[in-house]
């Protein structure tokens, strides 16, 4: 379901701006260039370095407008390959990637982006801090080092970082009429739990 709804965002964006630059922040060994690619937009996929080397290892190849970039998200060298697509239109993609930061770090990043490439779109996906909360529970259970921890409770929040951030629209799992969640739908009575994780499409900045 996630999935699938990324791929409705970057296909709206690039049928309405179909010479769009496209940054995939922590893409992993996900194919969403290969799903969702109109012929016209560039495409970057960016990791660290050892999840990049694992895509060239299964065949992965960059193109004339499929690029690869290996590094944090969080140091600006990665932006020397892409700011020079100015002003085309850029939307930055980041799939179960920002839970994993503090929220200064993820505060941090929106508002360099939206300085960066004023205009642009940024969709993501986030929990309600009592999900990370109960999310980590879990990891701990099972022996997993790894932590959540930037938790959103309203989407809306994140305006308030400044540099003219702005919610578009948001999307909720149990938003949607899906054959899997039919013995869930009671779920939605419910605001809490109705409301708990979502995918949150935002404007970063005013387009100059």
């Amino acid at each position: 379901m996630r999935m699938r709804r990324f791929d409705h965002y970057a296909r709206k964006f690039m049928t309405e701006n179909p010479d769009a630059v496209v940054v995939h922040i922590g893409c992993g060994l996900d194919t969403r260039f290969e799903r969702v690619d109109n012929g016209r937009a560039e495409w970057f996929d960016l990791d660290m370095p050892d999840v990049m080397e694992l895509r060239r290892q299964l065949t992965y190849t960059e193109s004339e407008r499929y690029h690869m970039l290996s590094g944090s998200v969080f140091d600006d060298a990665w932006m020397e390959a892409v700011i020079r697509f100015k002003p085309r239109p850029f939307m930055f993609m980041a799939e179960g990637v920002l839970l994993y930061f503090e929220e200064a770090q993820v505060k941090a990043l929106f508002i360099k982006l939206s300085e960066h490439f004023p205009g642009s779109e940024l969709v993501c996906d986030a929990h309600t801090p009592f999900v990370i909360w109960g999310d980590n529970l879990q990891l701990a259970f099972l022996g997993v080092k790894a932590r959540l921890h930037w938790g959103l409770k309203h989407g809306g929040d994140v305006e308030n970082w400044g540099n003219d951030i702005q919610l578009l629209d948001e999307w909720n799992y149990f938003d949607a009429d899906e054959a899997q969640l039919k013995s869930f739908r009671w779920v939605r009575l419910i605001p809490a739990l109705a409301k708990s994780s979502g995918i949150f499409h935002y404007r970063l900045g005013v387009r100059q």
